[in-house]
């Protein structure tokens, strides 16, 4: 299919061909009045031709608002584009269609999906867009608001295939923890499935993210406990390094010497005093001190 690209439409100043238009009307109206006292044929015909190129004169004229384009054809023939706003006159016999050029946004309804992970959940979104190619927004496809709606709903459904609703792994993006990135590629995605139809996509966002109904206490337990794993990981972490630091600076300062058993015992209780989520009570050990 060979694409038409928009160009620019021939058209004259309307006020100019207003006034020539009143001209004209008014040297019919002066033939019309001294045909009927002459009564003259030939008079008559060139006065009957010159009203007819008035009426089709008349039908030229066209007005432009801010943001708006009219898509000029001839004869079945796209011919141009008109994008400036005010008063014009073009060729009698071109049909005109407006393209409104405005800022638009379109809000899709909840997509009920599966995730990357196979759970099912709501996704919906925000496109902002516009037209920026009069001709082929209506010419390249049927009807280009439906297909920006249809298309849009079809890269939100992708774009929820490739990503996992929640992730705890920062070297995996989710749609619920990156929304930057998500955005960024749910834009890339609109716009390469738009550009034939000359829209230009100025933002998308997520407007509506949720998991479904029939998983949603399920899933939200399972989060839950996700979360707890992924803190104690975070505290276990923690408390090794505070205790491989402890045994640190006691070794280097030769503040005491602990053989490998006492060593396993300190560890043992740092450990559990560190990790344990129940205040601790220390226990003074003074065994050593009557020996």
């Amino acid at each position: 299919m060979d694409s038409i690209t928009e160009k620019t439409g021939k058209r004259l100043n309307g006020y100019v061909m207003l006034a020539l238009f009143i001209l004209l009307l008014a040297l019919t109206i002066y033939l019309l009045v001294k045909t009927i006292i002459s009564e003259n044929f030939i008079l008559l015909a060139v006065d009957i031709l010159l009203f007819v190129a008035v009426f089709l004169m008349m039908s030229g004229f066209f007005t432009i608002q801010p943001n708006e384009a009219r898509v000029l054809i001839l004869f079945g023939k796209y011919v141009g584009s008109v994008r400036e706003s005010g008063f014009h006159w073009t060729n009698p016999f071109v049909s005109r269609k407006n393209v409104s050029l405005r800022i638009r946004n379109f809000n899709s309804d909840k997509l009920k999906v599966n995730d990357l992970d196979g759970n099912p959940i709501e996704i919906a979104a925000v496109i902002v867009w516009r037209v920026i190619d009069s001709a082929r927004a209506l010419f390249d496809v049927e009807n280009y608001e439906q297909f920006v709606a249809i298309q849009s709903e079809t890269a939100i459904r992708s774009l929820a295939s490739e990503y996992s609703y929640d992730s705890h792994n920062d070297e995996h993006a989710s749609l619920r923890g990156n929304p930057q990135e998500i955005a960024e590629n749910l834009k890339k995605q609109v716009e390469t499935r738009l550009v034939v139809a000359g829209v230009d996509i100025i933002e998308s966002r997520i407007s509506h993210l949720a998991y479904a109904p029939e998983i949603a206490q399920a899933m939200l337990r399972r989060q839950q406990a996700q979360a707890i794993v992924a803190a104690r990981k975070k505290i276990v972490e923690g408390a090794v390094g505070m205790v491989q630091d402890a045994l640190t600076m006691l070794a280097e300062q030769n503040i005491v010497t602990l053989d490998e058993d006492k060593k396993a015992t300190m560890v043992n209780n740092l450990m559990v005093a560190l990790v344990s989520e129940s205040e601790t009570q220390p226990v003074i050990n003074t065994g050593t001190l009557y020996q």
